[in-house]
């Protein structure tokens, strides 16, 4: 495989900032599509894998969103900045399910309490119960995205749009702990998705694709940026299988799938919404056209025959996986969310493999979101008394 050239992004330095995945919304398990109520998304298991996450070291973790049995993740998020309060918190937030000057306000409040550890990864589907074309969708997005700029970078709100119509004379209570504000994770590969991201976000997250398939992605993305005059940075949400031979952690993927059949594939496919998605369709696409599942060398699309969205994991040995990453890093990727099956397992076996062998940090701290100072807001001094 030839090397990719790298387009412009924000971190220029070659570091990764690694995260793994809550998985609030059901779905642990140790075979696909196989339920197992030892791993059902309860508060004790879901805290288990966040504490877990934490203790070995990883720099932040993902808490998904969707109208599903399991835990929601922001109210989540608050017990866990008690619970595990030295681990960055990327929270997923669907735009329009809460009022934008309140998401503003959870959002400065889960912030301070992290102390600057908070990130959010925007999320631009249909709300539970509704039906909403894709631009109106991607519409009511960019209205909350632009009202919470500038609730987080000015003193004042005053917002005219489509779905929200807002004057606020003071943004006092929505102060964040960070410098302009949390950073805002984005993943969606349509076009007003795109264009949202380039306009609005930090870090475009991507699914699962070839290296070809990324690079091209990355080149688009970084060019929509640049004519917002903005610099974005690039992650990638997947999958991982290591073990110590390869052999092993092919195994381990066969293992995974071994109790599916193509009655309850259908099932599954069937139930879930999500599956309708371009992002998932180009997954679906390159599975199709592969061998053995296998969409290119170590990246296995197994997975994604069942669960929508991220659908293809890293298998090899840790050798092989440190030098994968070190191609996506030499691509300009900075920012990796990470899962497996059963998590708590994946977790400490990569932890144990890679995790010590990649040069880490905060994407927060980088740009200087964060200081070694407590920041001068409302919510971290008490209000004096105006004279």
């Amino acid at each position: 495989m030839s090397v990719l050239v790298a387009p412009r992004i924000r971190t220029e330095q070659r570091v990764a900032e690694v995260g793994w995945f809550s998985a609030l919304c059901g779905e642990d398990l140790e075979y696909l599509g196989v339920p197992d109520v030892k791993l059902t998304s309860t508060f004790e298991h879901c805290s288990a894998i966040f504490k877990k996450t934490e203790q070995l070291g990883y720099q932040s973790i993902l808490m998904p969103s969707a109208y599903a049995v399991g835990q929601e993740p922001l109210v989540f998020a608050g017990a866990m900045a008690v619970a595990a309060p030295k681990l960055q918190q990327l929270v997923a937030l669907r735009m329009g399910e809460i009022h934008p000057p309140m998401l503003a306000r959870h959002i400065a409040t889960l912030d301070h309490m992290l102390k600057g550890k908070l990130t959010v990864n925007i999320i631009s589907s249909e709300l539970p119960g509704e039906t909403i074309s894709p631009a109106d969708r991607y519409t009511r997005s960019e209205e909350v995205l632009q009202i919470l700029r500038q609730a987080w970078t000015q003193d004042h709100i005053d917002f005219d749009g489509q779905f929200y119509k807002i004057k606020l004379a003071t943004t006092k209570p929505v102060t964040p702990y960070q410098k302009g504000g949390p950073l805002l994770y984005f993943g969606g590969i349509s076009e007003p998705a795109r264009e949202a991201c380039a306009k609005y976000c930090d870090v475009f997250l991507m699914w699962p694709e070839t290296e070809e398939k990324l690079g091209e992605t990355m080149a688009d993305m970084s060019e929509r940026a640049a004519r917002q005059g903005r610099v974005i940075d690039f992650g990638l949400r997947i999958h991982v299988i290591v073990r110590e031979t390869e052999e092993e952690a092919r195994a381990f993927a066969r293992r995974m799938i071994s109790r599916l059949d193509d009655a309850t594939t259908a099932k599954i496919r069937s139930n879930i919404n999500d599956f309708k998605y371009e992002g998932t369709k180009r997954q679906d696409a390159l599975r199709a056209a592969s061998k053995d599942d296998y969409i290119e060398e170590l990246v296995w699309s197994g997975i994604g025959r069942v669960r929508a969205g991220c659908g293809s994991a890293l298998v090899g040995d840790p050798d092989q996986i440190v030098e994968k990453l070190n191609r996506y890093l030499d691509m300009g990727m900075r920012s990796f969310i990470f899962s497996g099956y059963p998590h708590l397992q994946e977790c400490d076996l990569f932890a144990k493999y890679v995790l010590p062998r990649l040069k880490t940090a905060h994407l927060p701290a980088l740009q200087g979101r964060v200081g070694n100072h407590l920041p001068t807001t409302p919510l971290t001094l008490p209000l004096l008394q105006e004279a």
